[in-house]
């Protein structure tokens, strides 16, 4: 899984620089900060600002073109990268909901068959417009569902509604689709951490796979072109043709091995085991939908949801 350490120095030798793009150090188990948002905030806050400064100049080399999928809806973490989103029958003044990967939780990575639903938060998040500049930061009420069981992936809900946040910032959700995707789709994997935009398509798909102690079903997986690095972890990843997000990065096997932390592998119907170095993955998202009724309320009795229950 993916994740931003310690990346100051990283950081300011590109600042200094400015030639070398920063990179990451390589993940933890979950490829996020298990540090809670009230534990120290001055090593938090330094990172942040730091890598905010890298990923700024990373953005130049990355913005997207006029009609392009863009930053706008993106969202920043203190650990991960997640969105704004949408389900299809959402309401205007309904209270926005933002992804992002159970993996990024600030409360520490979810165990193996564990699931959190209807959890207080306060957990923040730096909103982003087209070009990648932040213009607020949102505040969550509720952690509404998370699980690293099946899928990879933590729904907040903030205080805040979709209306209120496109009248005060002209910035609208990102919809999430209700139909799953197909090999070959063109998406963009857009990081509201690095400012960054990683551009491929829908390679295929991994019956399940393995990380360490998780294990997740029907995983997107990436061609090369999507070589999603430390902090990409929560991205949404967006059809290119219909704009709508249909998963969520989340890993990619960095050094070869077998079913190692980092390092997922592909298993088959028969049990065959796949590993390919290099390549990324993401969760599929189209589940969710099912399980949100009349005011974003998740519901998991709903008719059509077969997401992980508690």
């Amino acid at each position: 899984m993916r994740k931003p350490l310690v990346v100051a120095l990283c950081a300011l030798a590109f600042a200094g620089a400015g030639a070398t793009p920063a990179v990451a150090s390589a993940p933890t188990p979950t490829g996020a900060d298990t540090a809670t948002d009230t534990a120290p905030a001055t090593l938090t806050d330094v990172v942040d600002g730091v890598a905010g400064t890298a990923a700024d100049a990373l953005s130049g080399l990355t913005a997207p073109r006029e009609g392009a999928v863009n930053f706008a809806g993106t969202v920043s973490l203190s650990n991960c990268s997640g969105s704004v989103v949408r389900m299809p029958g959402s309401a205007d003044d309904d209270p926005a909901l933002v992804l992002t990967n159970g993996h990024c939780l600030e409360s520490g990575f979810p165990a193996p068959g564990q699931v959190l639903v209807d959890r207080a938060s306060s957990r923040t998040f730096g909103l982003l417009n087209a070009s990648g500049s932040k213009v607020a930061t949102l505040r969550a009420d509720r952690l509404v569902y998370a699980t690293m069981t099946d899928t990879d992936a933590a729904i907040y809900r903030l205080g805040t509604t979709y209306a209120q946040i496109r009248s005060a910032y002209g910035i609208d959700a990102l919809k999430l689709s209700g139909t799953r995707p197909a090999a070959g789709t063109a998406i963009s994997v857009v990081s509201g951490y690095w400012k960054r935009v990683y551009n491929c398509s829908v390679d295929g798909f991994a019956y399940r796979m393995k990380e360490g102690n998780w294990t997740w079903k029907d995983s997107v997986r990436y061609t090369s072109a999507c070589n999603t690095i430390g902090g990409t972890s929560g991205s949404p990843v967006v059809d290119g043709a219909t704009g709508q997000v249909v998963a969520v990065n989340n890993t990619g096997n960095e050094d070869g091995e077998r079913c190692t932390v980092n390092n997922p592998c592909e298993v088959d119907e028969n049990g065959q085991v796949t590993v390919r170095q290099g390549i990324n993955y993401a969760q599929q998202t189209y589940l969710f939908p099912a399980c949100f009724g009349v005011d974003n309320k998740l519901d998991l009795s709903a008719s059509g949801c077969v997401i992980p229950k508690p």
